[in-house]
């Protein structure tokens, strides 16, 4: 089993290059990070944790600009996104921005996705929260359209261009993997339809996960392909807890780091890499 961390990286916190050395220097092997563009003033989404929206919500810089400064100061980190609200994005960006990423960091890119559940926040990039699922599935679709042809063309729904030249490819081939954030009822068809992974949140259950597992990885036989791989999300940095993930079958742990200044952040990861340590030993 893998360890890494998942967190929102703001102007408050731990500064993203001094982050990526103290994981990379603590052997754990990801960071993924949260995005939101903007949190309105007005809210009318309920956030599906508790009543108050934490002040990192707020403060939380690009995923991408994030992920680079922590890029060119490790070696073997992976750079995730957990998760990138690709339904508040320009796909062919995107997909410019992710390659980029990769580029640069010699093919350490992970792409976690998702549609997010701030509606008025889509719906501020132009996005009808009802469509929002036919919409990532278009965008996820287009981005490895472009990643894997030198010419690459979409005739969607929601997503329509003619053949277009974009570099630079992914180092991976044949891209990053994407792997789908969720814990609806849908969200293993998501995966097994356009995903490399799934990647539920802890807040499903221990004993819901294990289910999920058991029924991806059949429905993934039957489908004729090879084991899904299974991040999960927020993990409390616990070691009874991660007992129960590692029963589970879950492939990476990515404990809930929280968003704090340089010191504080290096002694949280201090616990969590000596909880990490007890199952790689």
């Amino acid at each position: 089993m893998e360890f890494g961390v998942a967190t929102f990286v703001t102007d408050e916190g731990i500064a993203p290059s001094r982050l990526g050395e103290a994981l990379e220097e603590r052997g754990f092997a990801s960071l993924f990070v949260a995005e939101h563009t903007h949190i309105t003033v007005e809210r009318q989404s309920q956030w599906p944790e508790e009543d108050e929206l934490p002040r990192k919500y707020y403060r939380t810089l690009d995923p991408f600009v994030t992920l680079t400064a922590a890029a060119v100061v490790t070696e073997r980190l992976l750079l995730g996104t957990g998760i990138l609200l690709l339904v508040e994005r320009d796909p062919i960006t995107s997909a410019k921005e992710i390659a980029s990423l990769d580029h640069v960091s010699g093919g350490r890119a992970v792409v976690g996705i998702g549609a997010g559940w701030n509606l008025e926040e889509m719906r501020n990039h132009g996005t009808d929260p009802k469509t929002r699922m036919a919409l990532l599935r278009e965008r996820v679709q287009a981005m490895k359209e472009i990643w894997t042809k030198d010419q690459a063309e979409y005739h969607g729904t929601f997503v329509n261009f003619d053949p277009i030249f974009c570099w630079p490819k992914p180092v991976q081939r044949p891209h990053p993997p994407i792997v789908v954030g969720g814990n609806g009822p849908k969200a293993l068809d998501r995966t097994l339809e356009y995903g490399d992974g799934w990647m539920p949140t802890y807040g499903l259950g221990p004993e819901e996960i294990a289910r999920r597992i058991a029924e991806l990885e059949r429905r993934a036989v039957e489908t004729g392909r090879g084991r899904v791989p299974v991040s999960v999300y927020a993990v409390p940095g616990e070691r009874e807890v991660v007992a129960r993930l590692a029963d589970a079958g879950v492939d990476r742990v990515l404990f809930d780091l929280p968003t704090l200044p340089a010191e504080e952040t290096c002694r949280t990861l201090d616990e969590l890499a000596a909880v990490a340590r007890s199952f790689t030993a």
